[in-house]
């Protein structure tokens, strides 16, 4: 479900955090796979708890129902709500769903489901067009059961700005993974693959990012010997920390991933460096590798097994 420029991000992400670690007096080398570990884990709980907070909502039918019904003065309206969204099929799918239940228990991730906001956005679902097709129709299909819980995530919880605000203050790391996040939330609604709620990552990922994280560890000096001399036009103090780090990796890339091409690993790191560095930072990662590959490729020192 995470794309490899998702882990380049969060290996970007760790060395930033061991770099501000030893600027501080704090050694935390040691302990880099575990923190890349810790980061990549974090994901996955806020991806757990938006798919719970979706579910919530929908279940919320049977509360307003419940709530309605026991009103002292009744309308035929508030006796007969429509409770259909909380049972659809694919809510019940999800419930049953063993390592989501389990993730959700172990993590205590209920916790951050705030149930003001689950009434808010429920009444607010309760008002749409959407829900007013999907509540009219007796039966519904697989498909239209997901639609309307995608529904809930794409156009009464992204859209609101509210709650987005809610998640910022009161969700930890969401600021920082939102745009992941919805990554991971729109693969979930496509069905793309199957989704195991304690493990982000395919064997195959996770190797590739630990090996990143350790390379870039283990080869900083080596790196800096080929980056330094491209840093004559520039102030080397004053270039931005991530750009320093994102070239390390880039270096890296070119020289000991044999799989990954070279075209993909510079167009990697641009993209990366302008999201996440200055306006500027783009650039300068673009001439600095760049010029980096022309040398390498002059000495034959890149070996691709599938080179682009």
């Amino acid at each position: 479900m995470i794309s490899r420029r998702n882990i380049r991000v969060k290996v970007m992400q760790t060395l930033y955090t061991l770099a501000s670690m030893e600027h501080s007096g704090q050694n935390g080398t040691g302990n880099a796979s575990k923190l890349l570990d810790d980061k990549l884990d974090h994901v996955l709980d806020i991806f757990t708890v938006s798919v719970l907070y979706t579910l919530r909502i929908a279940q919320y039918a049977e509360t307003d129902a419940a709530n309605r019904s026991s009103k002292y003065l009744r309308s035929n309206e508030d006796l007969n709500v429509n409770t259909s969204i909380a049972e659809n099929s694919f809510v019940v799918k999800m419930l049953r769903n063993e390592s989501f239940n389990e993730k959700i228990r172990k993590d205590k991730l209920e916790r951050f489901i705030d149930q003001e906001w689950v009434k808010k956005i429920y009444l607010q679902l309760a008002k749409s067009e959407a829900y007013s097709n999907y509540t009219t129709k007796k039966e519904h299909t697989p498909a239209e059961d997901k639609d309307i819980i995608r529904h809930i995530w794409e156009q009464e919880i992204l859209t609101n700005e509210n709650i987005i605000a809610h998640f910022t203050d009161e969700l930890p790391g969401w600021e920082d993974d939102s745009e992941l996040i919805i990554m991971l939330m729109q693969n979930f609604f496509n069905g793309k693959s199957k989704v195991n709620f304690f493990n982000l990552l395919s064997g195959e990922k996770k190797e590739y990012a630990h090996e990143l994280l350790n390379v870039v560890q283990e080869k900083a000096e080596y790196c800096m010997e080929l980056i330094g001399p491209k840093l004559k036009n520039w102030d080397k103090d004053r270039v931005a920390l991530i750009d320093l780090l994102l070239l390390r990796m880039g270096v890296c890339e070119l020289l000991y991933f044999p799989t990954i091409p070279t075209k993909v690993t510079i167009n990697e790191y641009i993209d990366i460096a302008k999201q996440y560095s200055t306006p500027q930072s783009g650039q300068f990662v673009n001439g600095v590798l760049d010029n980096i590959l022309k040398d390498l490729l002059k000495e034959n020192k890149i070996k691709k097994t599938d080179r682009q």
